[in-house]
């Protein structure tokens, strides 16, 4: 009997320590403390909140924005810093407070309130002791000490201002080594290009007639072109032969300019025939037979080597010209 009370006795204690374990894990406590209770005015000291708690469970500290009490004030505060404990699956959250005062005497932390799941959890009071300054008032006052007269030397004024001397000297440097430079620098002897002759007048039109003869337009059915193209040629043989603005000219115009000019009755005839034509066919719509437009280009061909300027014979020497050497 005595055997089986002792087994059952024992069976309990098993279980009533099985199953009390959880239940004293599942508390929530909390705690305040001070990192120094005693501070002269003016000082500061740390406000430790601790909570225990199970692992997965969450609490709210107060929110406290400038002051605890009157007296106590809060000059900064940190976020919870959690400290896990894996061996009993609880945690502790603590929360930091930097506090001072500045009235002398014994001021009372109250216990402060921590909501929890299970509702609220309230830290122990703490008391803080604040000292005032000891003042000897046996001795006299004395006035403010005036400041210390710093010397400051040419060498501390270079140190401050040594970037406004040696920019200057710098951009001076540089510019008189580019002066030395492009004083230095050999120049390049460039070969006089040699300007070619301007062809004559007559040469060009010549060239620009026989080109336009080859392009076949009015064989190709571009009479108002060919025409176009014709009459220009002829007048800027004129202006740069005769010096009349014949470009801007009408035909009755550029015959009153060359009125007076060295041109024969003939050579004026074909000239305002074929001007007249290319006018006729520009702005009239004229179309000339096949023939008129082959004698047309052999007009101006034979105006232009009719009226070309004629070069000055260059005189012989006398014993070359009967051959004596």
């Amino acid at each position: 009997m005595k055997s089986f009370l002792k087994y059952s006795l024992f069976v309990f204690l098993i279980a009533f320590a099985v199953l009390a374990k959880p239940a004293f894990a599942q508390q929530i406590t909390a705690e305040a403390s001070l990192d120094t209770s005693s501070i002269v005015m003016g000082d500061q000291t740390t406000l430790h909140l601790r909570v225990h708690l199970p692992a997965k469970a969450q609490v709210a500290f107060p929110a406290l924005a400038d002051t605890i009490t009157g007296k106590i004030h809060i000059v900064s505060s940190s976020k919870p810093d959690t400290l896990n404990n894996k061996n009993s699956g609880a945690k502790t959250i603590t929360q930091n407070y930097v506090i001072t005062a500045f009235d002398a005497g014994a001021h009372t932390i109250p216990a402060l309130e921590i909501q929890s799941p299970r509702g609220a959890v309230k830290t122990n009071p703490l008391t803080l002791y604040v000292q005032s300054v000891t003042v000897d008032t046996s001795k006299a006052i004395y006035d403010i000490k005036q400041p210390l007269a710093v010397s400051y030397t040419w060498i501390d004024w270079l140190k401050d201002h040594w970037l406004w001397i040696v920019l200057p000297l710098f951009v001076l440097g540089v510019i008189a080594a580019a002066i030395y430079y492009f004083r230095k620098k050999p120049v390049k002897q460039t070969a006089p290009v040699k300007a070619e002759p301007a062809l004559p007048a007559h040469v060009v039109a010549l060239n620009k007639l026989r080109e336009l003869g080859e392009k076949k337009l009015w064989q190709q059915g571009l009479i108002k072109q060919y025409y176009s193209e014709l009459s220009d040629v002829l007048r800027e043989y004129l202006e740069r032969r005769y010096t009349i603005p014949a470009q801007e000219q009408t035909t009755d115009e550029i015959l009153r300019s060359l009125k007076h000019r060295d041109i024969s009755g003939s050579d004026s005839d074909r000239l305002r025939q074929v001007l007249t034509l290319a006018d006729l066919v520009k702005f009239a719509k004229e179309q000339p037979l096949p023939a008129e437009n082959e004698l047309s280009m052999e007009m101006s061909v034979g105006f232009v080597e009719s009226t070309k300027m004629r070069e000055a014979a260059i005189p012989q020497k006398g014993g070359e010209a009967d051959g004596v050497a």
